[in-house]
């Protein structure tokens, strides 16, 4: 057993997930490359930022790793990076307050 919850080891269990499962992995994997697309709308540096802002509130350790250094190699800059990780809380932290309204909602039924 590992030290911790996230062992870089476990991505090499990718590999097997592919074996067990080729179509669904293959889906997902093609999938994921929408990130790393160029001549779209938006901007491969744009993407990452986006992609790093959601890995950030998915809280994936591997995707936050990757999509900040693919998002530096396509030019982003440090200050753009802790902008897309705080618009990224704020969104998180909206989240929260517009579901407490909900709970607000629930318990005013009881």
């Amino acid at each position: 057993m590992s030290e911790h919850f996230h062992d870089a080891a476990d991505m090499n269990l990718l590999k097997e997930m592919r074996k067990l499962a080729p179509a669904d992995y293959d889906a997902w994997f093609n999938l994921n490359k929408i990130t790393a697309s160029e001549g779209g709308a938006i901007s491969r540096k744009h993407r990452e930022l986006i992609a790093v802002a959601v890995a950030v509130t998915t809280q994936c350790p591997y995707c936050i790793e990757a999509h900040a250094r693919a998002a530096k190699a396509a030019g982003a800059s440090r200050a753009e990076l802790v902008e897309a990780t705080l618009v990224a809380a704020a969104m998180r932290a909206g989240g929260a307050a517009a579901h407490g309204t909900m709970a607000l909602k629930f318990f005013d039924q009881l």
